[in-house]
């Protein structure tokens, strides 16, 4: 049986992305979340990590904005072509989530690189952290993807499969081996799954327009933009995002 608990955060938490700004997010704890419940909360604008469901609810910012790919009109630009040929010596395998002292030192590594590189604020990751992040609550509908090169892990992406979605949930990766753009290598291997299991829409994340680390999500046209910030129990309303208006806002929408 679902049991839900909600709860909320610090109003004055500072932004992960903007450190002017102070963040706030509404939170539920879900034990036993159903498929259905899942994608319902995801289409709403939610993201989920382990059994906890998140939505920022920042009263004087708007910049996250909940997007979707259209995975059935995805079709790969030049430069994602060219990162497929890069990486068609790396072997893909899909799972179900677990845990290992190998993904466990590459977690380490990917957030030690980013802490020094973009001030990520990095606390060293225990096996419980890693379980509640990823491995917890993945029930019927969490995945686990893993990239390897020479039978070495260079990357672990982790999303969630669906009625009628997929979304992903995290992924770190040995920039080592960034050369590969294991990054953009990742997303393109899931709307590439979407597409040829006819999988009607794939989330990435929130999107924050022109942002050195989030911007990029809307280079994998096209795409849907989620109109306001519909409760559970509103029907979510989504808009075909157009690139040629550069002065789009989530509150025009």
């Amino acid at each position: 049986m679902l049991q839900l608990y909600e709860f909320f955060s610090n109003p004055n938490d500072t932004c992960s992305y903007y450190s002017d700004r102070c963040s706030h997010f509404r939170y539920f704890y879900i034990q036993n979340c159903s498929k259905h419940f899942c994608e319902g909360l995801i289409e709403r604008g939610w993201r989920r990590f382990g059994e906890y469901f998140f939505v920022p609810i920042c009263a004087s910012c708007k910049e996250c904005i909940s997007i979707r790919q259209l995975p059935l009109l995805f079709e790969p630009s030049r430069s994602h072509k060219r990162v497929l040929h890069k990486n068609q010596n790396t072997l893909i395998t899909i799972s179900r989530p677990s845990l290992s002292e190998e993904k466990l030192s590459l977690y380490h590594r990917y957030h030690t690189f980013m802490d020094t590189k973009k001030g990520w604020g990095y606390r060293p990751i225990t096996q419980e952290m890693y379980n509640e992040n990823f491995i917890y609550g993945y029930n019927d509908f969490g995945y686990e993807i893993t990239y390897k090169i020479n039978n070495q892990l260079v990357g672990v992406g982790y999303f969630d499969w669906l009625y009628n979605s997929i979304s992903a949930t995290y992924f770190f990766y040995d920039h080592a081996f960034q050369h590969l753009s294991l990054g953009t290598f990742n997303i393109l291997t899931q709307l590439l799954i979407a597409k040829n299991k006819k999988i009607k829409y794939f989330y990435p994340g929130y999107w924050i327009k022109n942002h050195h680390s989030m911007g990029y999500k809307q280079k994998f046209m096209p795409f849907e933009i989620l109109v306001g910030e519909p409760d559970i129990f509103d029907k979510p309303i989504w808009k075909k995002f157009a690139i040629q208006n550069p002065t789009i806002q989530k509150e025009q929408l």
